[in-house]
């Protein structure tokens, strides 16, 4: 990413001895201490970065100095010291941050580059690193010790629609701000959104998640420490240029596959400005995931359901790709084979869920299922209408 420099380079420049033509390792000389803006988002640092050329030294001193701003800003935003906040990020990720930078007093030979640098960083994506940091030290510190098999967080994509055009990760989106703004979820379950760094950004986007691609889907829920990621996409309804509600549509999947479905309006109430909507609507659909994981909490980890199937097929290969698949969904506990020939293979299916559920997620493996009890018939989606 292409940075913009906002000021002229100012300093006196000296002629140093050349040092090798090996990059040595990077130093830094606090030779002065460093400085924090008041606006909370930009801070100052000293760098002095030593490589084969005085390009290679710059950079180098560069991408060391805007993760020692980083840290600086977010330390000051959330009032402890803590390296591990930016752990997780990679170089390119806080690049990404930065909004702008000065530079003065620099000074460069052939080998050797030290300047003192100032970062302004995107409030936006700063304050998002902080609730995220401070939310999961505030969860650590409060609960106790959690057993094994305890739920996982459920990772929220907030996809922004307005005007046929879809956004997840851009800046500004509203909603995903909305989401970010929302308490820590500190209960059975727990909500969160991913930070939105580069990484997240090449694993999926606003397209990708709206077409509920299984592969995305799964990376970015187990990136983030789930198995499940909920699609929440808001679509704005206009009068004029007038925000005047919100059509909402919540997918929530389970290892990539489609597991519920969930759809409903929101309308602005008189004088509600966009943002209040958009958090009013957060807090809505965040209310109706918990509600329904607990209503259905029993049927999902408890209570066993069972359904025989007639497995039509083509040949003993067919068979053996219907069986790999069904080993896939996660809502099948067990398949018994009851007989099996050249064109059909009956079976027993012990599942958790509904049958709606089941259906979803056999779809997701291109297997469908159709009838009704007592047996209903299942079938490669690549032979269905064979027979």
């Amino acid at each position: 990413m292409g940075l913009p420099l906002v000021s002229a380079i100012t300093g006196n420049r000296s002629v140093w001895r050349p040092v090798g033509g090996v990059l040595l390792l990077l130093a830094v000389l606090m030779r002065t201490g460093p400085s924090l803006a008041e606006d909370g988002f930009s801070a100052t640092v000293r760098v002095d970065a030593t490589a084969d050329t005085a390009a290679a030294a710059r950079e180098l001193a560069r991408i060391d100095g805007q993760r020692r701003a980083l840290l600086l800003v977010i330390d000051q935003l959330s009032g402890t010291t803590d390296s591990g906040k930016l752990t997780k990020l990679d170089d390119k990720s806080i690049t990404d941050m930065v909004e702008s930078f000065e530079v003065t007093n620099e000074r460069m030979s052939a080998v050797h580059y030290l300047a003192d640098y100032t970062f302004h960083f995107r409030p936006s994506k700063v304050r998002r690193l902080v609730h995220i940091a401070d939310s999961a030290q505030t969860e650590a510190n409060s609960k106790p010790a959690v057993a094994e098999g305890s739920s996982k967080p459920l990772i929220v994509l907030p996809v922004f629609k307005d005007s046929a055009r879809s956004i997840l990760w851009d800046d500004p989106n509203a909603w995903r701000e909305a989401w970010g703004q929302r308490s820590f979820d500190t209960g059975p379950i727990r909500m969160t959104v991913p930070l939105g760094d580069a990484s997240d950004l090449a694993t999926i986007d606003a397209g990708r998640a709206e077409a509920g691609r299984p592969d995305a889907l799964t990376a970015i829920a187990q990136r983030n420490g789930g198995d499940e990621a909920i699609v929440a996409l808001a679509t704005v309804r206009r009068e004029g240029d007038k925000l005047v509600g919100l059509d909402l549509s919540t997918k929530r999947y389970r290892f990539g596959r489609l597991a519920d479905t969930h759809e409903t309006t929101l309308d602005a109430n008189p004088g509600e400005n966009s943002n209040d909507l958009l958090k009013r609507a957060a807090d809505t659909i965040a209310g109706e995931i918990a509600n329904g994981l607990k209503k259905g909490s029993g049927s999902r980890s408890d209570q066993q359901s069972s359904l025989a199937a007639n497995v039509l097929i083509g040949s003993i290969d067919d068979w053996v790709r219907v069986r790999d698949r069904l080993t896939t969904v996660p809502a099948i506990r067990k398949v018994d084979l009851l007989s099996l020939n050249r064109h059909e293979a009956k079976i027993q299916i012990r599942y958790v869920g509904g049958s709606d559920q089941l259906k979803s997620s056999l779809a997701g493996v291109d297997l469908g299922l159709d009838g009704a009890d007592p047996v209903w018939r299942l079938q490669l989606s690549g032979i269905a209408g064979s027979r």
